[in-house]
């Protein structure tokens, strides 16, 4: 037995020294296939943006000094491309420059998004660019307290393939969704025709096309009233791996989503930290033939009063009548006077 137990022991040893070697040489080979990724995971915050592209850099510059462009702004971005005008009406949106004049200005008829919301655009310039831009997919006209459901009849008689619509967003807003809803429900127009299956889609409603409404407080009568009567369109829908109802949900059509983002994701946004325009009024020097502002008022007042003096006449002849009414009415000579009077002209008439 003594001289079998140093064989014992280091067999015993050896496979210890074996198991060891196995393990770090294990560790070794994880640490090699781990330590790339660690290296990545470290260096990912270190990693510096991308810089700018130069196109951005350059409406930056423009998008800061937009005031100053509006009044030649059709001069100016006539030759512009499209994406590029689309820019600067983002950016206009935000610096609370975009009104008529300018979104008329930059409309392209290549144009698929349209993103006026919360800006001063009115029915005129929507309905312009909707006769512009006919193939518009989504459009945002959320916070426009100046377009009423004139301009967005305009809008679904001129953009057939409108899919998605954002609207609401403040009191007046939603008063105008609720104004617009029966022209988003199927109407039958003069057709000729034995059934249903005999007509062509164009000959039903004009918002045929769409499918998306984004309408962030939505009343619940208004939305009994879409869900029972235009069962096609889908009212704010939420994002989900798996669609609704089977049918995947467009980006444009989720709730907080901002519809023009991706065309300032590379501009700075210190371009619209800018405060909004302030009309520049120069020191206006008066000229000779100008009238003094007290003459000016006086003048008002006299074509008010001019104005309304018959106004005052007919009351004042008003005023006359009712007070010989009134006297004939409590005095017995008036009375006396009245009744002469009557006999003297059925005398005059007999005779």
């Amino acid at each position: 037995m003594d001289k079998e137990e140093p064989a014992v022991v280091i067999t015993t040893s050896l496979q210890k020294l074996d198991l060891n070697l196995k393990s770090s040489s294990n560790a070794r080979k994880a640490s090699k296939i781990s330590s790339p990724n660690l290296q990545s995971s470290l260096l990912d915050p270190l990693e510096k943006p991308k810089p700018p592209k130069l196109v951005s850099l350059c409406l930056g510059v423009v998008g800061k000094h937009f005031e100053d462009i509006i009044e030649d702004l059709a001069e100016v971005a006539a030759n512009f491309p499209s994406d590029i005008k689309m820019s600067m009406a983002a950016i206009a949106r935000r610096r609370k420059l975009l009104n008529d004049d300018v979104i008329i200005a930059l409309a392209e008829s290549s144009w698929e998004n349209l993103d006026i919301s919360g800006s001063d655009v009115s029915d005129f310039g929507l309905s312009k660019v909707a006769e512009i831009c006919k193939y518009l997919r989504s459009v945002d006209i959320s916070r426009c307290s100046k377009i009423t459901s004139v301009a967005v009849f305009e809008l679904m008689e001129h953009c057939r393939s409108l899919e998605i619509l954002r609207w609401g967003g403040c009191p007046r807003s939603d008063y105008t969704a609720r104004r617009c809803l029966s022209i988003l429900k199927p109407t039958l127009n003069e057709v000729e025709g034995d059934s249903w299956e005999e007509l062509d889609t164009s000959e039903l409603a004009r918002a045929q096309s769409l499918r998306w409404l984004v309408w962030p407080k939505i009343d619940k009568d208004s939305l009994e009233s879409l869900s029972t009567e235009c069962p096609r369109i889908i009212v704010n829908p939420k994002p989900s791996p798996f669609g609704y109802r089977g049918i995947e949900v467009p980006r444009e059509a989720l709730l907080n989503v901002v519809l023009d983002e991706h065309v300032v994701n590379d501009i700075d946004p210190k371009t619209w930290a800018v405060s909004g325009f302030t009309p520049r009024i120069s020191p206006s020097v008066s000229s000779p033939n100008e009238l003094p502002i007290a003459e000016k008022f006086r003048l008002a007042f006299v074509e008010r009063d001019n104005r309304l003096a018959p106004k005052r006449a007919k009351n004042a002849r008003q005023h006359q009548r009712r007070a010989e009414r009134e006297w004939v009415a409590t005095s017995a000579r008036a009375k006396a006077l009245a009744l002469a009077l009557q006999v003297n002209k059925s005398l005059q008439s007999r005779s």
